[in-house]
């Protein structure tokens, strides 16, 4: 069993959409039911925090970040909301899930009963369908569209001031990222997240079946990759497309 688990919080409050629409890469009007993918950027542009976030009413936003991350997470809000009218609830043990069924669209999700919990096969689809999470040992290591985050419906380029919005939006409009996320497979031990394999970058990382290698999410050129031993496997359609701005 992976030693992974997540918690979630609310945050509510008359402040609550202004603060998270100051703080987040998704524009919060769209934020939904659901849960959403979305990031919270250090002022390099970097993903700092790697949640998911759906909205229960207009003042009121449930949060979901991986544990280890979750301090300071807590630490960031009291330092950004100090003078926002926002509370925070206690936080939760939420459990990774998988929806639907293989005959049917799977999504990985999250649900508040440990019965539902399959952390494994939680694992497999996010790698299998580009769900990134970010740890604690990854934290400031990824810029949003390295992830294909905005291929996921977690950034909005035309939102307005957030923090790192302004490197963001220059990487997007005046640039674009060299290396980018892929699926792989490897041989040998698992990668841990953040781990470097000649210039080839661990987001996740799992055992295959069997044991006998791994699967991972990895942030890497293309050049780099078809000089190494990883086998390179599709990500779903939409994230098979270029990271690029299209013009």
């Amino acid at each position: 069993m992976s030693n992974l688990s997540f918690k979630q919080f609310t945050l509510q409050g008359p402040d609550a959409a202004k603060f998270l629409q100051s703080q987040l890469t998704v524009n919060v009007d769209k934020i939904g039911l659901s849960y959403l993918p979305a990031a919270i950027a250090n002022l390099k542009g970097r993903i700092e925090f790697g949640i998911w976030v759906k909205k229960q009413s207009e003042e009121q936003f449930d949060i979901v970040i991986a544990t280890d991350c979750l301090p300071s997470l807590q630490a960031h809000i009291k330092k950004y909301g100090a003078f926002s009218k926002i509370t925070t609830s206690e936080p939760i043990d939420i459990y990774p899930c998988v929806l639907g069924s293989e005959s049917n669209t799977e999504e990985a999700t999250f649900s508040q009963a440990a019965d539902n919990c399959d952390i494994d096969k939680w694992q497999a689809l996010s790698i299998a369908t580009g769900n990134y999470w970010i740890v604690e040992a990854t934290q400031g290591q990824f810029q949003p569209q390295e992830l294909r985050l905005h291929q996921r419906g977690g950034v909005d380029y035309d939102k307005g001031c957030y923090i790192g919005q302004e490197v963001i939006a220059r990487i997007y409009f005046k640039a674009s990222p060299k290396a980018f996320l892929h699926r792989v497979k490897g041989q040998g031990k698992v990668p841990q997240a953040g781990e470097s394999m000649d210039k080839i970058q661990v987001v996740n990382a799992i055992a295959t079946a069997g044991h006998s290698g791994f699967e991972a999410l990895v942030v890497a050129r293309p050049e780099h990759l078809e000089d190494s031993q990883l086998e390179l496997l599709d990500l779903p359609r939409a994230l098979q497309a270029s990271v690029a701005r299209e013009a």
